[in-house]
C-alpha cells in the first residue's frame, strides 16, 4: 500500500495514509515523498474529505474509519482495483508471482529494464538497491509488478493478482502458505489458476519447470506461450544453469536450450537467486531485451533491502537481515551464507510473526529449516498459538528460546563472538532488533563499522 500511495503522489495526487507501528524502509520512503501518515484508524482522518479511499487487505468491519466511510458513504475501492484502473490499463504488466522469491525477481526484472533504457514503472514489496525506492510511476509501456496471491479486500476476497491482467507472467514457484485465507495448498493453486486465465494468448508465461504445484495449475488450462526454467534443467526446460558443485552460486553460466549463453558474476548468493535470475532474464527478453544485455545488468544489480542484508559489523560480528519467513526461504537463506562463509558460525534468530508462523503450519518442518545453523535463537511472542521449544527440540543444545526481546538481545550481545555471522529472519520489523544488537555490541567493544 506503501508503494501505491507513492504512484499516486507521483501522478499528481495528494496523498494520506493510515496505519500502525511503521517502519523503516516504508516509513522513511513515505516520509521522504511528503506522504502524510496518520497513527491509528480514528474516523477523524476521513474529515479531509478525499475523493477516494484505498482500503488495504489489513482493514476489517469493526475498525472505526472503516464503520465512518462505509457510514458516510465515502467512494472507496481497494489499492490493487485503483492501480488496475488508473495506472496498469494501458501498459505492459509483468507480473511476478510466487511463494518465494517475488520481491527480488521483480527488483531484477525492473532493473534489467532501466538498464536497457526503457524506464519501466513498477511496484516491488521492498526497496531494491538500484533505485531506493519500492515504486515508479516509470514511462510507457512496462510496468513491473510484484503479484502477490493473498486475498484483495474485506470486501473482495478475490487474490490481489487477478487484478493486474499480465502480458508477462513470472510464476516461481508454489507451495502452502497465508493459512488464515486458505485452507490447503490446492486453493492457493485455484488462485494461480485464475491469473493464468488472463494472461492473454500473444503475452508468455515463464514458469519454474521444477515445481509440481505450477506443472498442476497449468495442467488446469493454458492458453500462452509458456517458458520453464530451472537451474538443473529437465525435461521441457529452456532456461537452466551451470556452477561449481561447492559454489555459493556468486558465479554461474546462464544456459538457454542447454547453451552457455553468459556467465554471471554477482554480488548475490544462493541457489535460490539463480532461478530468480533465470525468470527474471527470460521475462525481461520477452519485452526484447536481448539475453547477454539482461544479463550484464544482472552483474551491477545490488539486491534488495532485507534480503541478506549487511547491517552492519562490530568487533567482527556481522549482523544481517533477512526478510526469511517460510521454511524453505530460511533453509535457502542459510544455505546461501554457509556456502559463502564456510566452517564460521552461523547464528540464525527467527522471529515467526507470519500469520501462517503464528497458527503453528510449519511447526513440524521448522527445526529442520533451521538445522545447518551452529546455534539458533527463537522468539516466541505472548501471543504465539504453539510450543515453541518443542518444535525445535530436535536440535538440541544448538536451539534457544526467548520469550522477551530484551533477553533474547542480551543474551545474543552475551554469546556471539568474532567470527560469528547473526543471521536475523523476520517479516516484520521485529522490536528493531538489528539496530539495538548492533548498537549492544558496540557498547560491548567500543568500535563499529556500519555498512
Amino acid at each position: 500500500m506503501g508503494g501505491i500511495a507513492a504512484i499516486a503522489r507521483a501522478a499528481g495526487h495528494r496523498v494520506t495514509g493510515s496505519d500502525r507501528n511503521v517502519y523503516p524502509p516504508m516509513s522513511t520512503q513515505l516520509q521522504a515523498l511528503g506522504i502524510e501518515l496518520i497513527e491509528g484508524y480514528e474516523p477523524a482522518q476521513l474529515d479531509l474529505n478525499p475523493d477516494v479511499v484505498l482500503v488495504g487487505n489489513v482493514m476489517t468491519r469493526g475498525m472505526p474509519v472503516i464503520e465512518a466511510m462505509l457510514d458516510r458513504g465515502v467512494k472507496y475501492t481497494s489499492g490493487p482495483e485503483w492501480l488496475a484502473e488508473a495506472v496498469l490499463r494501458e501498459r505492459w504488466v509483468l507480473a511476478v508471482a510466487g511463494t518465494h522469491g517475488k520481491t527480488t525477481t521483480s527488483s531484477m526484472l525492473a532493473w534489467i529494464l532501466q538498464d536497457a533504457g526503457l524506464s519501466p514503472g513498477f511496484l516491488i514489496g521492498g526497496i531494491p538497491a538500484n533505485f531506493g525506492e519500492s515504486a515508479r510511476l516509470g514511462e510507457a509501456p512496462f510496468f513491473v509488478i510484484e503479484a502477490d496471491e493473498y486475498d484483495t479486500a474485506f470486501f473482495d476476497k478475490r487474490a490481489k493478482f487477478v487484478h493486474y491482467r499480465p502480458r508477462t507472467a513470472v510464476l516461481n514457484n508454489l507451495e502452502y502458505d497465508h493459512a488464515d485465507i486458505y485452507p490447503d495448498l490446492a486453493a492457493i493453486e485455484r488462485q494461480f489458476h485464475h491469473l493464468v486465465r488472463t494472461v492473454p494468448r500473444i503475452g508468455r508465461i515463464v514458469c519454474n519447470g521444477a515445481d509440481e504445484a505450477l506443472s498442476r495449475v497449468l495442467a488446469c488450462g493454458c492458453w500462452t506461450p509458456v517458458e520453464k526454467f530451472a537451474r538443473e534443467g529437465g525435461e521441457g526446460v529452456q532456461w537452466s544453469a551451470r556452477a561449481a558443485a561447492d559454489a555459493d552460486y556468486s558465479c554461474f553460466e546462464v544456459l538457454k536450450d542447454g547453451q552457455s549463453e553468459g556467465t554471471l558474476r554477482w554480488q548475490l548468493l544462493g541457489s535460490h537467486n539463480v532461478d530468480n535470475a533465470l525468470a527474471a532474464l527470460a521475462a525481461a527478453r520477452h519485452c526484447g531485451v536481448p539475453l547477454e544485455r539482461g544479463i550484464d545488468a544482472l552483474k551491477r544489480f545490488n539486491g534488495v533491502a532485507r534480503r541478506m542484508q549487511l547491517r552492519g559489523e562490530v568487533d567482527g560480528v556481522r549482523v544481517y537481515d533477512d526478510f526469511a519467513h517460510h521454511p524453505t526461504a530460511i533453509a535457502t537463506t542459510i544455505d546461501g551464507l554457509r556456502r559463502r562463509i564456510g566452517a564460521e558460525r552461523i547464528v540464525a534468530v527467527l522471529e515467526p510473526r507470519s500469520n501462517t508462523m503464528q497458527l503453528g503450519v510449519h511447526r513440524d518442518t521448522l527445526a529442520r529449516s533451521l538445522s545447518a545453523a551452529d546455534e539458533v535463537w527463537l522468539y516466541a511472542p505472548p501471543n504465539i498459538g504453539w510450543n515453541v521449544r518443542e518444535a525445535v527440540a530436535s536440535l538440541g543444545g544448538r536451539a534457544h528460546v526467548a520469550e522477551d526481546l530484551d533477553a533474547l538481545l542480551h543474551a545474543l550481545t552475551e554469546r556471539l563472538a568474532r567470527g560469528d555471522h547473526a543471521l536475523i529472519m523476520s517479516n516484520g520489523g521485529f522490536g528493531g532488533l538489528h539496530h539495538r544488537l548492533l548498537e549492544s555490541l558496540k557498547g560491548r567493544a567500543g568500535s563499529v563499522r556500519q555498512d
